[in-house]
């Protein structure tokens, strides 16, 4: 016969990813009774634990003491950390989900303008490869201009665990953007450097567990945040969104060119707001039409996507119920699944080793 307490420590706890008794979630249980303990009383799956663990008898909940906060502090820095390869000798800490050996694709969403849809892009693809069963993390890059955390509609805070952030969940999608630390009427006025550090720090101590994927919404154009991701995510593959009008095609372009100067893969082209079809079944190109083909014509690259322009897709991002939650069965929200497809089954860039590029 099992032992009940075996049973509910191999429970996942949905915000970390890791069973409860690993992570130091689970008390003392006795016949009829389970004690749940959380780093915060307000923690954001204690409705779905206690709803877990209710089967087992009446749930009691308390918070951890500073001991034990430390100590699953210490847990997660362990375990986001890579172990240094051999011949390895320094001991500078580098997270598992950039090792080389890392499953994790990071996929970097950029646009060489603003106002193309980047954004809707990058979250409504994130929702559409988590739909796939795919683990997936947003990073919202766009330190000046953030918009992620009204998007994706999430109830809750990211978590502050000493110097590990824990980030927050939506729609099966963790995310971590600099709007949820400031004000959302603040502006951030940072020189580079401070950029820079605020780039690192978000990619390198949140806690991502190891995701499939992590897709990056980067800023339109080629300054300081291109350069910083560069250096701190050397493997991103980048995909380029624009719209089918010539003037955003050609600005676009140098956002890919930057890439490619910065040794980073350009993947493909995403072609957003592409068409709007009537009432009437007449299909309209507001904003022209082939911006996106000859943009991937011009980078050597497919051109993955069309997303068609529809209302949904702009109220979704409004009341924070993505169009690919709020209507699965639209157009747009189809096109963002077989987008979504057809990322996940390119499978990785190829990585070359610099010391064996010919010079």
């Amino acid at each position: 016969m099992t032992d009940p307490r075996t049973e509910l420590a191999a429970f996942t706890e949905p915000l970390l990813g890791r069973p409860l008794g690993e992570i130091g979630f689970l008390g003392e249980v006795a016949p009829g009774r389970v004690e749940l303990v959380l780093p915060v009383l307000d923690w954001p799956s204690r409705a779905d634990l206690e709803a877990a663990l209710g089967s087992a008898g009446e749930v009691s909940v308390r918070a951890m003491d500073d001991a034990e906060r430390l100590a699953l502090r210490n847990y997660l820095r362990t375990n986001m950390v890579a172990e240094p390869g051999p011949g390895h000798h320094d001991h500078a800490e580098s997270p598992r989900l950039l090792a080389k050996e890392s499953r994790t694709r990071v996929i970097g969403i950029s646009s060489g303008k603003g106002g193309v849809g980047k954004s809707s892009v990058t979250v409504n693809l994130a929702i559409a490869l988590a739909q796939r069963g795919l683990s997936v993390g947003v990073l919202d890059a766009d330190v000046y201009g953030f918009s992620l955390p009204r998007m994706l509609g999430a109830v809750h805070d990211p978590i502050v665990l000493g110097d590990t952030v824990i980030p927050t969940l939506a729609h099966g999608v963790h995310c971590v953007s600099m709007g949820y630390f400031v004000p959302d009427e603040q502006p951030v006025i940072w020189r580079g450097p401070m950029l820079h550090k605020a780039i690192e720090q978000l990619v390198t101590e949140a806690w991502w567990n190891v995701p499939d994927f992590l897709l990056i919404d980067m800023p339109p154009g080629t300054g300081d945040v291109a350069l910083t991701l560069s250096e701190v995510v050397p493997r991103i593959e980048m995909y380029v969104v624009t719209t089918p009008q010539r003037a955003a095609q050609r600005v676009a372009q140098r956002s890919a060119y930057a890439a490619r100067k910065l040794k980073l893969a350009v993947r493909g082209v995403i072609e957003n707001m592409s068409y709007f079809v009537g009432d009437d079944g007449t299909r309209y190109e507001i904003f022209g039409a082939g911006g996106g083909a000859a943009l991937a014509h011009d980078l050597g690259v497919p051109l993955l996507g069309q997303i068609p322009l529809e209302v949904a897709l702009r109220e979704g991002g409004d009341d924070g119920t993505p169009v690919v939650v709020a209507a699965p069965d639209s157009p747009v929200a189809l096109a963002f699944s077989a987008l979504a497809g057809v990322i996940a089954s390119q499978g990785p860039a190829r990585v070359y080793r610099q010391e064996l590029r010919l010079v």
